[in-house]
């Protein structure tokens, strides 16, 4: 059975809780177990607490959740191109899979609503 320490961002609650609760039914159907879920305030913090997941020895893999959706500035780019960039190093340094479950950027709220599923096959 595969262990998975999930990372939920807040932000965005309403789409994440969806995402997070349709990612944990795939996972069980799956045989997995999701065995801990930290959850950080947005996308950007997700790094962090998915290194602290990665470090132990009980969990095989991490998957992300988030949603970062269109604003009135570029930033969401930023935003997501951090916590992708920091996400796969943990991945690399780890020697874990860190599944990326984040949807946006470039997307408005119906579109959010309209990826929840996405972010659960993460």
């Amino acid at each position: 059975m595969v262990v998975i320490g999930m990372v939920v961002a807040e932000f965005n609650r309403p789409i994440t809780e969806r995402m997070e609760d349709a990612a944990k039914q795939i996972a069980k159907d799956r045989g997995a177990t999701v065995i801990d879920t930290i959850y950080v305030p947005g996308v950007y913090d997700a790094p962090i607490a998915a290194d602290r997941l990665a470090r132990r020895d009980d969990v095989d893999a991490v998957v992300v959740i988030g949603a970062i959706i269109s604003g009135e500035t570029d930033h969401e780019h930023v935003i997501a191109h951090a916590a992708a960039q920091g996400l796969i190093k943990i991945s690399l340094n780890r020697d874990k899979p860190v599944a990326l479950g984040i949807t946006g950027p470039g997307m408005d709220p119906k579109q959010a609503v309209d990826r929840i599923e996405n972010g659960g096959f993460a």
